[in-house]
């Protein structure tokens, strides 16, 4: 089943950890977000594959935006 990875906050993406095809584990770093001139690390909420990746480097996201999905 796909799991959603959300973003935690508004803010701009300074960085992608991972790529589609690599093996995450729950509570790994995968994304780096800046709000408020402080960078925030996403981390993945479950085990499995990443699918999609959703975002780029420098865009926007909204809270709860998906960013990513494992499989």
């Amino acid at each position: 089943m796909a799991e959603e990875i959300k973003s935690p906050m508004a803010g701009k993406v300074i960085s992608i950890l991972v790529s589609v095809g690599d093996t995450v584990e729950e509570d790994d770093d995968i994304m780096l977000l800046e709000a408020m001139k402080m960078e925030t690390t996403v981390f993945s909420s479950a085990d499995g594959t990443v699918t999609e990746i959703k975002v780029q480097p420098g865009d926007k996201v909204d809270e709860d935006q998906t960013v990513i999905i494992v499989e």
